[in-house]
């Protein structure tokens, strides 16, 4: 397929993505999924599996209570990735600092973009009335998500317990088709005794509503069988349990071991996870990851866990997940981190 074929087969699907969500007031599953997609390559080379051991600037989105763990004036954290053979990309950038002279509390300010861009439109005077093509009519869009996320956390006196918050500010839009404002919280919590961390993570904890906008001409209408001009979307809690467990071995403790169990349970329907029912839903990240003297770093991580059907006999299913892979150097104040992850 050239460039030009998948770039219009990709504004189709945007399109259709945006138009089918004018169902108004009706929670959907999948909404604002692209806030599910993690930020960092650490995480991502770890599964995702980071609720409890995760201690910097990147906790503002995965954990706001692991931002307590910043040991540095301020950290900033930088995250590209490309989806789709580069059609689709995704950006993310944070900054943290840690807050009065004893640092117990923490702040954390997040971005985050995934955006097409380029997209074809082909809805407005393409084809003349004598049936030319008018290739001088097409225009370019893009559809973009973005996401602004402030944090805050507060290690609670001597107990071993830290907490956190996170407000999400959401636009959303298409080209000048269609545009959404949100608004969401997340809170966390961790605990931390001896080698052993625990965390309990709830997302869009009041649930988020994204108020869509729609602006078509009476002849995109026409074309597209959709005269919605705006509605609501929700966006349901999702609650993640996670356990790790960190120690050094080896002379002078030159070799560093993490793993960590997440358990993620969603409330917006049945999904195609570890555990799925119609009111119950459970999915598993799994990470590990090993260092040599702090310096440099190796990791992998299981999630994604599906039933498939057999080709050959539809009614049976087998599992699969996905792995993935990670590296990461530490030199002084700079950290580089990649990560290998198949996320078809």
């Amino acid at each position: 397929m050239d460039q030009n074929k998948r770039r219009f087969f990709t504004s189709t699907l945007i399109l259709f993505f945006f138009f089918v969500m004018g169902n108004a007031q009706e929670s959907r599953k999948y909404s604002n999924e692209y806030l599910a997609i993690g930020v960092g390559a650490r995480a991502h080379g770890m599964g995702k599996a980071v609720v409890a051991n995760v201690n910097n600037g990147e906790a503002g989105y995965w954990n706001p209570a692991g931002l307590v763990g910043l040991d540095v004036p301020f950290q900033v954290n930088f995250m590209h990735a490309e989806w789709f053979a580069g059609i689709a990309k995704f950006d993310y950038l944070s900054i943290a600092v840690p807050l009065g002279k004893e640092k117990k509390s923490a702040f954390g300010l997040s971005v985050v973009r995934f955006g097409t861009d380029d997209i074809p439109n082909t809805l407005g005077g393409l084809i003349g009335a004598d049936g030319s093509v008018n290739y001088d009519a097409i225009t370019a869009f893009s559809a973009a998500d973005y996401a602004i996320m402030t944090s805050y956390a507060r290690k609670i006196k001597d107990t071993g317990f830290q907490i956190g918050g996170t407000t999400k500010l959401i636009y959303r839009s298409a080209g000048r088709f269609a545009s959404a404002w949100g608004f969401g919280l997340d809170l966390g919590v961790q605990y931390r005794m001896d080698n052993w961390s625990f965390a309990l993570m709830g997302r869009d904890i009041t649930s988020t509503f994204n108020a869509w906008k729609f602006n078509f001409t009476d002849d995109e209408q026409v074309i597209l069988g959709f005269n919605e001009e705006s509605s609501v979307e929700i966006t349901r809690p999702r609650f993640i349990l996670g356990t790790a467990y960190e120690t050094r071995v080896g002379k002078d403790d030159m070799i560093g071991i993490l793993g960590e169990i997440d358990l993620d349970f969603t409330t917006d329907g049945q999904r195609n996870v570890l555990l799925s029912s119609n009111a119950f839903n459970m999915d598993m990240n799994i990470g590990v990851e090993l260092d040599y003297k702090d310096f440099v770093y190796f990791r992998t991580g299981l999630n994604n866990f599906q039933r498939i059907k057999k080709e050959d006999n539809p009614s049976s299913t087998f599992l699969t997940v996905q792995p993935n892979l990670g590296l990461g150097i530490k030199i002084s104040a700079f950290q580089i981190d990649y990560a290998l992850s198949n996320v078809g």
